[in-house]
């Protein structure tokens, strides 16, 4: 950066993922040098002129702000950054911070190479200052613009992420206790999830849970092993939902407790699965399952009123004598097999509108079902059900759907 009065560079892009230190790193540098800066959120700016009426807010006041016209241009704010340097010049270089920058990409197209080149178009001493969680081989546009200075924050590594959390330590236990259980809940997530905050978010929840031997008496704080398998289907079970932020903390105690009292139900399901899928979701996913695991010839018999017995006889068993559907894996079905079997199970008239093929297309974005073959295929679209047992019986004790009855195998 130099001394403060000189020149700086134009521009510097820092990009990295999301908490590794960029925002904070850069806070702290300009708020201890007392350097004169602009701190703005593409989120918070849906448009040009709130994204300009923060820059000059920050910067000059509500003496430069209140000047921008109604719906301000590119010239607006170039002409009155200007007359506001001559009025309030200051030695030391001006900051723009531009967080999420690349929402910039979304506004006029002018908009990013004026910024990246906005200390020559104001003719003042001012970095602008580009955060990002993308690399900025995604913001060159066609028409070329100003390269500016790069800076990667690398990703924290396991040995960093334990010293950052061990900050986080639980004012009732010992640091040497909470250390051992930011140990394990990195052995378990550090493959699947490097986020910080992801990770703070985690060990809140599940800290509370590893420590419950330890006030009932049972442990030890030494007794290491004990407390890990104590936590080791609970750690498990939360890995299903990283990211999601589906419940709060207390939320999450709660269904721990209820899980503990009501004999498994919805074990092992995510709430997720089974909170925000649609209704009719529910039932088109229930007959994709049967649709997969049971054999085309045997609809008949589980949907129709009077379609007769299937006698298992002796030379038909032996005829029929294959291995488990379950143990072959899902099988491919037509789009009709699947409307056929959903109408059979919905427990009220629907009708076949749009909004029935488009949660199928939504299901099939969510990886529950598989789409066979390409998309522009002329024939009908065959489909394959993505998943387990265990996941459809928790969809279906949701609807009040005993799928079991409605199992081939389970005949």
């Amino acid at each position: 950066m130099g001394e403060p009065d000189h020149y700086s560079y134009p521009s510097i892009f820092i990009y990295g993922h999301r908490a590794t230190g960029k925002s904070y790193v850069i806070h702290t540098l300009l708020k201890e040098l007392e350097l004169p800066h602009a701190t703005v959120s593409c989120v918070e700016c849906v448009s040009m002129g709130l994204l300009f009426e923060q820059v000059l807010l920050s910067l000059f006041g509500t003496d430069g702000s209140a000047l921008l016209p109604r719906s301000p241009s590119l010239s607006d704010f170039v002409r009155i950054y200007k007359q506001q340097c001559s009025e309030s010049p200051v030695k030391q270089t001006r900051y723009v911070v531009l967080e999420h920058s690349e929402l910039l990409r979304d506004m006029e197209i002018n908009l990013l190479p004026a910024f990246l080149r906005l200390q020559e178009l104001v003719n003042d001493n001012v970095t602008v200052v580009l955060l990002s969680e993308i690399v900025w081989d995604k913001f060159r546009s066609n028409t070329g613009c100003f390269e500016p200075l790069l800076l990667h924050f690398p990703d924290y590594s396991k040995a960093e992420l334990q010293q950052i959390l061990e900050r986080d330590t639980h004012p009732s236990y010992t640091p040497e206790l909470y250390s051992s259980f930011i140990n394990i809940l990195l052995g378990v997530f550090y493959s699947v999830c490097r986020d910080l905050r992801e990770l703070r978010h985690l060990a809140a929840l599940n800290f509370s849970k590893y420590c419950e031997p330890l006030k009932e008496g049972k442990v030890k704080e030494s007794d290491a092993h004990k407390l890990w398998k104590n936590i080791e289907p609970h750690l498990k079970k939360a890995m299903q939902t990283v990211y999601l932020r589906e419940v709060s903390s207390a939320q999450w105690e709660q269904q721990q407790q209820m899980e503990e009292n009501e004999t498994g139900a919805f074990k092992g399901l995510s709430a997720y699965a089974h909170v925000e899928l649609p209704y009719y979701s529910k039932f088109l996913l229930i007959a994709a399952y049967l649709a997969s695991y049971n054999p085309a010839r045997t609809d008949k018999r589980f949907f129709l009123k009077h379609h007769g017995k299937i006698k298992k006889t002796k030379a038909f068993l032996k005829r029929n004598e294959k291995t488990s559907n379950h143990l072959l894996g899902p099988k491919p079905f037509p789009l009709d097999r699947l409307l056929a079997i959903f109408y059979s199970v919905v427990d009220s008239r629907v009708a076949p509108t749009a909004s029935i093929f488009s949660q199928i297309s939504s299901l099939v974005t969510l990886q529950l079902l598989t789409q066979m073959g390409h998309d522009d295929q002329l024939d009908t679209p065959k489909y394959k059900c993505s998943v387990s047992l265990d996941f459809i019986r928790g969809i279906s004790r949701t609807v009040n759907f005993d799928i079991v009855k409605y199992l081939y195998d389970f005949l």
